[in-house]
């Protein structure tokens, strides 16, 4: 399974440079992020960024970080598509969905064990633009992760359009 997840990391990987280099002026975004997973209550920070490759299709490649609590912390690397509806000229909502990898880490100070696990992202996101470069967005998702490691994920966020 090991060679697997490479091959298609390594393909994900060969697509999205495939997409950056053929995104135009307003196409890409980049964002920095708070998150909440609900699994072990941990705080962390995040970013991302954005890739319109067609109208209203994103692909979203992200990191989160958490910080250590109640003897866990973790990180999470994800790859997201979202769909893009305009609700209004100032804001658009979007329905997500994804590849998602996390490692978790227990530390007790006599012993510490990580944990990988690999499953899927299924959410909504809701971003308002502040200006032409500026939005602010929050999403909800789910995260359905291998051996019942299942977590809720809030976010909350700044974008920055290049």
């Amino acid at each position: 399974m090991e060679k697997m997840m490479k091959k298609l990391l390594l393909i994900a990987i060969v697509a999205l440079t495939a997409m950056v280099a053929r995104a135009e002026s307003g196409d890409i975004s980049a964002g920095i992020q708070f998150n909440y997973g609900s699994k072990h209550s941990l705080m962390g920070l995040g970013a991302h960024m954005l890739i319109e490759p067609v109208n209203r299709f994103r692909v979203a490649p992200e990191f989160l970080y958490y910080f250590k609590n109640n003897r866990y912390q973790g990180y999470n690397v994800n790859l997201n598509l979202h769909y893009i509806i305009s609700l209004h000229s100032s804001s658009n909502f979007y329905p997500l969905l994804g590849f998602s990898y996390a490692n978790y880490k227990y530390d007790n100070g006599i012993k510490s064990e990580g944990t990988d696990r690999f499953g899927a992202n299924v959410g909504v996101g809701y971003e308002y633009l502040i200006n032409r470069q500026f939005r602010f967005y929050v999403e909800q998702k789910f995260q359905a992760l291998s051996k019942s490691w299942n977590q809720s994920v809030t976010t909350l966020g700044l974008r920055y359009t290049f």
